[in-house]
């Protein structure tokens, strides 16, 4: 087909639940058999010593053991006493026993689930009118194919198919905390050792206040402002955990990760971490205690600016750590800078044309234009003459045009048979005394890559993303490491340059990252992106020539259909320049060539959009049971102040109402002694006053189902409650998908957002007065049918709470980043088949339209041979942006999810039944 993408239909993925079926792994054989912790060394070097050691706070428990006993000592008085803990600390200290080194990581294992299957396949053929020939009708999308034949499962065998059963593979997108979800990846789905490459972009430094991105169509944050510090709670709760105690919880959440990291790696497997120069050193360190001192590489620098204009010795780049897994199985593919005649003129200093020789300024002077490669002729050559004798060797003698040359010291760097074909291939040059070689810029027209890269200045990537990467430098990195097919993971997926480079040059990817927002703009940025197509080595007949001057051509044309494989593993057909050296010319050998491996031949006249992907959530972004929050109110004091934060908040702010606007400040607000109904409240209305329950939610973590409904049970029990308010800071999907207001008897029930004030409480550098709360609404779907028996669905208005500005929104199309409609819902399994992006720029699609419309006049130009016949749909395109959906066939009885994405990437999905 024209627009395609490149599947990796080889490999394979454990099949996982969907978030529909979260739970439903609690039965199967391997889960019950595997345990519920993950345990590995702290210190994988088996011979400690062998490196220098980096220490810091509470890098081992037994460092705890220490504090505790100093504090007993601190509080004792009886003698007695005092002298046994002084014994004790004194063998704490200088002889601790071999398990303070031994200690084990232990990991808590949690269950991954499918929330959304996208394949841009999908969404474009509603943005195009595609017309088939019978021949050609095989290659109609069909979704199950497409993500492994994993949406279509038999209901009875559905449990025992997880983690045992393999679906064909497509890419992954993760929400959740990095080391957990890499755990899960190695424990629940068996995936040591099938990493290629893995690339870590952690906070440069320790700071709390920066680097976060507010709003998916909004970089603009600002260090140390309030308002541009994050509201996501997992984000918040994952700061607290892991800075507390500054550089010591940044270097424990690093090694955390590495060392789970280095498990998922393959033995020919390569780590990157990207650093600034405020902690280079420590993680340098860090990582010879993970990999081993041996399986350092190198350190690479990249340029990121010309100057900061700082007061000491200016910063103009930061740096890249590169380790091995096994530096002897490491793979390694070289990478080459193109030699610019502009750039080596002067090093080469001479021009051949035509058989004679000139100096580079004689040649400018001549034709009155710099010598560059756009202005050197056809005929023209850039050239040096090299040295002909070696440091090396005890003398010798050779003879060039009857005459004899000696070297008394050193010798010559080829006998006299070698120096007679350098004299056939004219390449001695005769100046006075000493005879030279002559060596043609096009010898080898490239120069290796080393570890300075001076020209990764971010010019030409439009940032999406506070801190994003510019692709360039991930881009090296994985064309150093890996080959089309291999698995790359990212577990700091910001805004998804790391599957977006691996999309691109078909390599299989997995990103990961605890932030909503980055995992929205990473996905609009996957699904609407459109990439070269490289010729694959398994479709294409390649015709390799070779000319006088040694240029490499390669003529490509397709294979018959039946014979083509589109098959990423065999690779791409790469460019390749030669490699022409002395000693081949002297030894008349075949001349060498180099693999451009950034350079592919593209095939111009076809498009490609991202392979299929999944997003998917870790379960421990989901229900906290309450048991578990009972147990955390028990037994933690800032639980419990956490609670009393929100009665007094209650009462001064109250809940706005997002269906009514109207707001219900609270008269009193007192709590109660139970687990499910946290505390009561009284409200005054137009016709008195009126009693509410509330649940709180945890503090960090998602309101479950499991909760609201004890909730419900124990308010219908009570029997004086006229609402029942559910408040959390985010809800488990299966409460988001039913009405904001339900009524049940003689009281409602609303889940309502809390604020950010809350979580942030003490972190922010000065407190607002009130927090508030606001209802979530669900969207309000209106159904049209049209006269052709298709139906169209209408987002009416969606209730969407700012945290910047502290209020709902209703109906404002700009605070939907977008939404999209499965018009096939199974109810299992999200998959995206229609995406709009009423709050965007009209840009997201633009180059998507753009292949499509040179893929119009190409198939027009190509009537007689082509299969396929693309026509763009322009009303299509106009709905990309806006509230009404494509026309959905209708089927009474038939299922469609509607799924709607705030700016600040909060969701909330309904399904209707037409």
């Amino acid at each position: 087909m024209s627009n395609k993408s490149y599947r990796h239909t080889s490999d394979k993925r454990a099949h996982i639940p969907s978030k529909e079926e979260a739970g439903y792994e609690k039965s199967n054989n391997k889960v019950r058999e595997a345990g519920e912790r993950y345990r590995l060394p702290v210190n994988p070097i088996l011979h400690r010593g062998q490196d220098p050691e980096l220490f810091w706070m509470d890098k081992y428990k037994h460092d705890e053991k220490i504090r505790e006993l100093l504090d007993k000592l601190a509080e004792s008085k009886a003698d007695p006493e005092t002298k046994a803990l002084v014994d004790e600390l004194r063998t704490a200290l200088t002889n601790p026993p071999d398990e303070a080194w031994e200690e084990m990581l232990d990991i808590d294992i949690r269950s991954l689930y499918r929330t959304e299957h996208i394949a841009p396949e999908l969404l474009i053929e509603g943005l195009a009118k595609l017309v088939k020939n019978e021949r050609d009708q095989g290659d109609l999308f069909q979704p199950n194919e497409l993500f492994g034949n994993s949406l279509e499962k038999d209901e009875l065998s559905k449990v025992s198919d997880y983690y045992t059963h393999s679906d064909g593979w497509s890419n992954r997108m993760i929400l959740g905390d990095s080391l957990r979800v890499m755990t899960s990846l190695l424990e629940r789905e068996g995936m040591a050792g099938q990493v290629q490459m893995i690339y870590i972009d952690p906070p440069y430094g320790i700071k709390y206040n920066s680097n976060w991105q507010m709003k998916i169509n909004d970089r603009t944050v600002k260090d140390g402002k309030d308002e541009h510090i994050t509201e996501e709670p997992e984000q918040v709760k994952a700061y607290r955990d892991t800075w507390e105690k500054g550089i010591h919880s940044y270097l424990s959440y690093l090694r955390k990760r590495l060392n789970v990291a280095k498990e998922l790696l393959k033995t020919s497997g390569s780590c990157f971490v990207q650093i600034s120069d405020e902690n280079v050193h420590l993680v340098r360190n860090l990582m010879d205690e993970v990999f081993g001192s041996e399986n350092f590489i190198r350190l690479i620098f990249y340029k990121t600016t010309s100057g900061l204009g700082q007061n000491l010795l200016d910063k103009c780049g930061d740096y890249l750590v590169w380790y091995a897994k096994d530096i002897n199985e490491v793979k390694y593919r070289e990478l080459f800078k193109d030699k610019k005649i502009e750039s080596v003129k002067d090093s080469y200093g001479y021009v051949e044309e035509d058989g004679k020789v000139q100096t580079v300024h004689q040649w400018e002077k001549k034709n009155g234009i710099e010598l560059t490669d756009d202005t050197i002729s056809k005929k023209g050559k850039l050239l040096k003459y090299a040295d002909l004798k070696s440091q090396s060797g005890s003398g010798g003698e050779i003879e060039i045009e009857g005459k004899k040359f000696v070297t008394n010291s050193g010798s010559w760097k080829t006998n006299q048979s070698g120096i007679n074909n350098l004299i056939k291939e004219n390449r001695i040059y005769l100046s006075g005394k000493v005879p030279n070689y002559k060596r043609y810029h096009s010898d080898f027209p490239v120069m290796s890559l080393t570890n300075m890269w001076d020209d990764t200045i971010s010019g030409g990537d439009y940032k999406r993303f506070v801190v994003q990467t510019t692709n360039q430098i991930i881009q090296r990195c994985l064309l150093m490491t890996t080959d089309p097919g291999d698995l790359v993971l990212d577990p700091t997926c910001g805004s998804g340059t790391s599957a977006h480079v691996a999309e691109e040059w078909g390599r299989r990817w997995i990103t990961i990252d605890t932030s909503r927002i980055a995992l929205n703009i990473a996905k609009i940025r996957l699904m609407s992106s459109t990439f070269p197509y490289f010729y694959l080595q398994s479709e294409v007949n390649v015709e390799r020539t070779q000319n006088e001057s040694n240029e490499i051509n390669k003529k490509i044309t397709y294979k018959n259909k039946s014979e083509q494989l589109s098959d990423t593993k065999q690779g791409f057909v790469y460019r390749e320049v030669p490699h022409i050296t002395l000693r081949q010319i002297a030894n008349n050998l075949e001349p060498e060539t180099e693999i451009l491996y950034d350079k592919p031949f593209v095939d111009k006249n076809r498009m490609r959009v991202s392979g299929p992907f999944t997003v998917e959530t870790l379960q421990n972004l989901n229900p906290v049971s309450p048991s578990e929050i009972e147990a955390e109110t028990r037994d933690d004091e800032e639980a419990q102040k956490f609670e009393e934060m929100v009665y007094q908040h209650l009462q001064s702010a109250g809940i706005k109402n997002g269906i009514k606007q109207e707001q219900a400040v609270f008269t009193s607000v007192t709590g109660l002694s139970n687990r499910a109904l946290h505390a009561e409240g009284y409200y005054n209305t137009g016709d008195g006053e009126r009693k509410t329950y509330f649940h709180i939610g945890p503090k960090f973590g998602t309101v479950s189902n499991e909760s609201v409904n004890e909730a419900i049970k124990e308010c219908r029990a009570k029997g004086d409650g006229d609402w029942l308010v559910i408040l959390g800071f985010s809800f488990e999907s299966e409460i988001e998908n039913q009405s904001v207001t339900t009524s049940l008897g003689s009281f409602e029930v609303t889940k309502v957002r809390m604020a950010d004030d809350l979580l942030q409480d003490g972190l922010l550098k000065k407190d607002k007065k009130a927090a508030s709360f606001v209802t979530i609404g669900e969207p309000d779907i209106e159904v049209h049918k049209n006269e052709d028996g298709t139906v169209q669905l209408e987002v009416q208005g969606i209730d969407i709470y700012d945290p910047i500005k502290n209020q709902i929104k209703p109906r404002n199309a700009k605070d939907i980043a977008y939404w999209s409609v499965d018009d096939e819902y199974d109810g299992s399994n999200f998959v995206v088949r229609q995406i709009f992006f009423s709050g965007g720029s009209k840009d997201e699609f633009k180059d998507i339209k753009k292949d499509l419309k040179d893929q119009e006049k190409y198939a027009t130009k190509k009537a007689v041979e082509h299969t396929l016949r693309i026509e763009i749909d322009d009303e299509a395109f106009d709905r990309l942006y806006g509230l009404k959906s494509h026309p959905i066939e209708y089927k009474e009885g038939k299922k469609v999810a509607v799924r709607v994405v705030s700016q600040f990437g909060e969701e909330t999905t309904k399904v209707i039944t037409l």
